[in-house]
């Protein structure tokens, strides 16, 4: 059995709980080692696919991963999860051992092996902006190869399928005989994955991952020699191999075995792991302060691309303060200016880090089983709430959204977050567009700021700018507006408003039409459609302006009514 990759280490958390003084920002990003691909400028997140079932069909034939005793069903008393599914996008699950949820029904979890499983989190991942999986894959060797080789093909299948990337990432926990096989393993079987147009590449390379060298724990105990000729090997095989280290790898101090330096920076790119060190928002700002800011800069003087860690929170433990912890680091990470961020994990219910839709209150938790929902602070969460806050973290990330150490993602959509004053459904969500001029991005359409603005790339009609709702919404008018500078002389735009539920497929709710924007009444123009639209993302198309040969708009408010 594959050991849990938690590491306690109570101190950690317990030093990391008083901020120490922030350094100095200068706002400014450090040159990335590599160009942006399909992990550097992009959300990657851990992916486990290590769940299956009692009758699944899968050669393991038992619990895996649910329960200690994968012979048995999973109970209350032969658990290893710590946080409970929603099982509802799911066609097929099932029956636990677990008394019935708060609501009555009966207490089912759903296979990784399923092929709709992973296209279930696969399609997640597409409606949210999710761009890259790391597949993870422990020694294949033993009892768990056969179901783990059927696991990458069905991950194949979901990322070609939704347009997302994924990549290989070896875990080297407990793999004795680590150095041949892992080998071995990539040129028999793993590498005939770097065929699929879905197999993430970064600088024109397939990726590999490496996750475990340099730890400090007995179950890695492999030299500093045998470590750098792995990676160099994958890398001779013309890979660009990513590295799961240490949390402490610059300073080969903590969990990080000393002498492991020349290791570390034989990867193209370094993730330390982070699962454990911080549990709080001080935690966050301390190493922020203390360890990432100069984890940036050593890997910056060494050319390597820095992808750190962002969590969730363990929810069991009420790390989570809804979504606010997690916000933090991903404002905290974007403002060192990171290459990649790497999200710890998609669906790791064992320790309470997923992304992947949770339970949303007591009512869909086994009854008496102690399993914290999302709602465990008092405030409500949708069961997706993680996957739209790591949504809006990616668009942070990428400039899609201006850098913000406020959570601009509530979380319910259409309550418990900055739109209900105003009744703006699109007030702070993610905006993004077909091109900007200079620094005029598409964010400027939905901060509130009636003079600030997005302007498209000049003499290229037609252009867009375009708005995620967070979830497909009512849609019956729209407020679009100029800055009321009476220096914006009056101006036709023609424009259309186009509706889509995945972002995908467009449909025309407004067909185009000249839209008059003058200083002397607001310079604003509504669109009322003729009949609510239901509409998750809403573009703006535009073919000409009068004033100025590009789209332009300083605002972009979306109602239901």
């Amino acid at each position: 059995m594959a050991l849990s990759r938690r590491t306690v280490i109570a101190s950690a958390i317990a030093g990391a709980g008083a901020a120490a003084g922030l350094a100095a920002q200068t706002g400014t990003a450090q040159a990335a080692a590599s160009p942006p691909g399909d992990v550097v400028g992009k959300i990657t997140v851990g992916y486990q696919g290590w769940f299956a079932c009692s009758g699944d069909g899968a050669p393991i034939n038992g619990w895996w991963h649910w329960s200690q005793n994968w012979g048995q069903s999973p109970s209350p008393s032969n658990t290893a999860i710590v946080s409970w599914p929603d099982v509802r996008d799911y066609t097929h699950t099932y029956r636990t051992a677990y008394p019935a949820l708060g609501n009555g029904q009966p207490a089912s979890l759903f296979s990784s092996y399923d092929q709709q499983t992973v296209d279930t989190h696969f399609s997640w991942m597409q409606q949210n902006g999710i761009d890259t999986a790391a597949l993870q894959r422990f020694n294949p060797n033993g009892g768990e190869g056969a179901t783990r080789d059927d696991m990458a093909v069905k991950v194949r299948s979901a990322a070609e399928r939704y347009g997302r990337k994924y990549y290989i990432m070896y875990d080297a926990t407990a793999w004795t005989n680590m150095q041949p096989e892992m080998k071995a393993d990539w040129l028999a079987k793993m590498k005939a994955n770097t065929e699929s147009p879905a197999y993430a590449r970064q600088n024109g390379k397939p990726v590999v991952g490496i996750w475990g060298f340099g730890f400090n724990e007995p179950n890695k105990t492999w030299s500093a020699a045998v470590c750098l000729d792995v990676v160099n090997w994958f890398k001779a095989q013309g890979c660009y191999v990513m590295g799961g280290v240490p949390t402490h790898w610059r300073r080969g101090i903590e969990d990080s075995r000393p002498g492991y330096m020349d290791v570390y920076l034989a990867f193209d790119m370094i993730s330390p792991w982070m699962v454990g060190r911080i549990g709080d928002i001080a935690g966050a700002d301390n190493f922020y302060a203390n360890v990432n800011t100069p984890d940036q800069a050593h890997c910056d003087a060494n050319g390597i691309d820095y992808q750190p860690c962002v969590l969730p929170g363990d929810l069991q433990s009420g790390h989570r303060a809804h979504g606010d912890f997690m916000w933090r680091q991903f404002y905290n990470m974007c403002r060192i200016g990171v290459q990649g961020i790497y999200i710890s994990m998609f669906d790791e219910y064992n320790e309470g880090n997923q992304i992947a839709k949770t339970a949303e209150t007591s009512a869909q938790v086994p009854a008496g089983s102690g399993i914290r929902a999302l709602d465990e602070d008092g405030t409500a969460c949708s069961a997706d709430y993680y996957l739209r806050l790591t949504g809006d973290g990616g668009r942070m990330l990428k400039g899609e959204l201006a850098l913000t150490p406020t959570r601009p993602t509530p979380p319910v959509v259409g309550g418990g977050g900055p739109n209900p004053p105003t009744g703006d459904l699109a007030l702070s969500r993610a905006a993004s567009a077909s091109s900007q001029t200079q620094s005029y991005g598409p964010g400027n359409a939905v901060d509130g700021n009636a003079n600030s603005y997005w302007e498209s790339a000049n003499n290229a009609f037609p252009q867009w700018i375009q708005i995620d709702l967070g979830s497909a919404l009512p849609v019956r008018r729209l407020v679009l507006s100029l800055p009321p500078n009476p220096a914006w002389g009056a101006r036709t735009q023609t424009l259309s408003v186009l509706g889509s539920t995945n972002g995908t497929s467009f449909t025309t709710l407004s067909a185009p039409a000249a839209r008059v924007f003058d200083p002397a009444s607001g310079n604003t123009a509504t669109v009322t459609l003729a009949s609510a639209a239901s509409a998750r993302y809403v573009r703006i198309q535009i073919s000409g302006n009068t004033g100025w040969p590009a789209g332009q708009l300083s605002g972009l408010s979306v109602y239901a009514q």
